[in-house]
């Protein structure tokens, strides 16, 4: 079993809450827009990190980390990217990937606006942790905690960060 802290577009904002709400989380994902390396560098000092580049991030941060990651935990085959869409309008350059060989969960950013969906034609549950960052339009600051167990996604969390 794994409890994983996801985030997205922190746009090189830290806030100290998270370490509060990640502090019992095994590994913080973070799905793109980080904004530096040094901010990377900090969230790997904390906890076990694993990340794409997003839009915004420059040579350093995309030499350090790929824009698509496929990987397994706890039996679950995860694909992160930080510009995909959501189920019905997924982004061109991830829509093949997906149907070609869907996961059975889909992370990505980009958008600042929170959503959690089930793609029944995938058999996929899509996260948007929204964005943590002060930059964008979003009113509200959102970070997402969930368990991977044995092939099971659950005890999704939502987070929000009220200034």
């Amino acid at each position: 079993m794994k409890k994983i802290g996801l985030i997205s577009d922190t746009h090189n904002w830290w806030d100290e809450r998270y370490e509060k709400y990640f502090a019992d989380c095994d590994e913080i994902w973070h799905a793109g827009d980080i904004g530096s390396l040094e901010l990377a560098l900090r969230f790997e000092a904390f906890k076990p990190f694993r990340a794409v580049y997003g839009n915004i991030d420059d040579h350093k941060v995309r030499t350090a980390y790929p824009e698509f990651l496929r990987f397994a935990e706890e039996n679950v085959d995860v694909l992160m990217t930080h510009i995909g869409g959501y189920p019905g309008k997924y982004d061109p350059r991830v829509r093949n990937i997906l149907y070609a060989n869907p996961p059975k969960l889909f992370i990505t950013g980009h958008s600042h606006i929170l959503k959690v969906m089930y793609d029944k034609k995938l058999n996929c549950l899509h996260i948007n942790p929204g964005a943590a960052g002060k930059y964008g339009f979003h009113t509200v600051r959102t970070l997402v905690r969930f368990v991977i167990d044995k092939g099971n996604i659950s005890d999704l969390d939502v987070i929000e960060l009220n200034d």
